[in-house]
């Protein structure tokens, strides 16, 4: 079609016939993020690779997540930690007062929301740890390799 030409009535129905429509949740659901990453089947890519270079790579990458982990939640627990123990100083010193019976109430509220969210997301989840235990099975000597590495980079 000619850039200039104005289109007719007739031809813009004309298109409107010829759209597809995509769920993008079927789609997502067939292609996963690691078909993306690995290939459409990742365990003869992954296998072309020795048994030894499986284990490195799995121990490099598994090193360096628990190694990063290990930090973040280290970081965490002192931020966490650190406040709570100034909340108790500032609490006894009198500068604030703590409604603890209040702070219960919502604390339980917390707790029945998340419940009932957790309720509703059960299908998704266990649908993730069934994709996440072939892709597991798939590549047990990489994954092997990662949980070791994983757990080097924790103690390190």
């Amino acid at each position: 079609m000619a850039a200039g030409r104005p289109r007719s009535a007739s031809e813009h129905d004309c298109d409107d016939d010829s759209y597809e429509v995509l769920d993008l949740t079927e789609y997502a659901r067939r292609h996963h993020w690691w078909n993306r990453v690995f290939g459409r089947n990742s365990g003869p890519i992954v296998e072309k690779y020795s048994v030894a270079t499986q284990i490195v790579m799995g121990g490099v990458t598994g090193w360096c997540a628990g190694f990063l982990f290990q930090k973040v939640g280290k970081l965490a627990a002192t931020a966490v930690g650190g406040g709570f123990l100034l909340l108790q100083i500032a609490s006894h010193s009198g500068y604030v007062q703590v409604d603890w019976k209040r702070v219960e109430k919502d604390v339980n509220k917390a707790k029945r929301q998340i419940k009932k969210r957790a309720n509703r997301a059960a299908p998704e989840i266990s649908t993730l740890i069934e994709e996440s235990t072939e892709f597991i099975k798939q590549n047990i000597v990489v994954s092997s390799g990662f949980v070791g590495g994983f757990l080097l980079g924790l103690a390190s």
